[in-house]
C-alpha cells in the first residue's frame, strides 16, 4: 500500500469591508480562528488590513493537508461563521498554496481548466532560498534590534512570540510579494529589465 506525503495547505482570502466596521471585522475573524482551532490539522491563522482605513483585508489560514482543510471548509461551524458576516464582508479572492513554492507563483484569480497549458515551473530552490533570505534578514534584524532595545525586560519567549506575530503578516503580505515581483526576472532566468532599456 503506497503512502502519500501530507503537504500543508495555505489558504489566502482577500475580503472587503466598510472601514467603519473594522472592529466588527476583527471580532468576526477572531471568532473564525477560534472555531478553526478546534479542528485537527489546524496549523494557524492570521489577518492584516492593507492600510489604515482601507476596506481591503487579507486572511491566511493553514491546515496540515488537503483532507483536514476539507473537513474545516465543509463543516457546519464554518458555514455558520461565514453566514454570520453576510451584509458586512465581501469575499473578493481565494488562493490555495502548498509549500513555500507557492509564494513564487503568480496569484491565480480563477479556477484552472485542466485543458489549459501547465503553468511555468517554479524557480530553483536555491533561488527561492536566496529570495526568502533577502526578505527575511533585514526584517528580522530590525525586529531583533527594536525588541532588544524597547522590550529588554520581557522574557525571551514572549519577545520571540511578539516578533513572529508581527513579522509573519509583514513577510506574507508586504515584503515577500514585493521582493518576488522585483526579482521575478532573476527567479525565472529572464533578461534583467535594465538591459532592455
Amino acid at each position: 500500500m503506497s503512502m502519500t506525503l501530507a503537504v500543508p495547505v495555505t489558504v489566502s482570502i482577500a475580503r472587503r469591508v466598510d472601514p467603519g466596521r473594522a472592529s466588527e471585522m476583527v471580532a468576526w475573524m477572531r471568532a473564525g480562528t477560534a472555531l478553526a482551532e478546534a479542528f485537527p490539522g489546524f496549523l494557524g491563522a492570521g489577518w492584516v488590513q492593507s492600510g489604515p482605513g482601507s476596506p481591503e483585508w487579507h486572511m491566511l489560514y493553514r491546515f496540515a493537508d488537503a483532507e483536514t482543510l476539507r473537513r474545516w471548509e465543509e463543516s457546519p461551524q464554518r458555514h455558520w461563521w461565514l453566514s454570520s458576516a453576510q451584509g458586512i464582508v465581501e469575499h473578493t479572492r481565494v488562493e490555495r498554496r502548498t509549500g513555500i513554492e507557492g509564494w513564487f507563483d503568480r496569484p491565480l484569480e480563477h479556477s484552472v481548466d485542466p485543458v489549459e497549458p501547465a503553468p511555468p515551473a517554479s524557480p530553483p530552490r536555491w533561488k527561492q532560498a536566496v529570495t526568502i533570505w533577502l526578505a527575511f534578514f533585514p526584517l528580522s534584524l530590525t525586529a531583533t534590534l527594536l525588541t532588544s532595545r524597547f522590550l529588554d525586560a520581557v522574557p525571551l519567549a514572549a519577545r520571540v512570540l511578539l516578533m513572529t506575530l508581527c513579522l509573519t503578516p509583514l513577510m506574507t503580505y508586504l515584503v515577500l510579494p514585493r521582493i518576488t515581483r522585483a526579482l521575478h526576472w532573476w527567479l525565472h532566468g529572464q533578461r534583467a529589465p535594465w538591459r532592455d532599456a
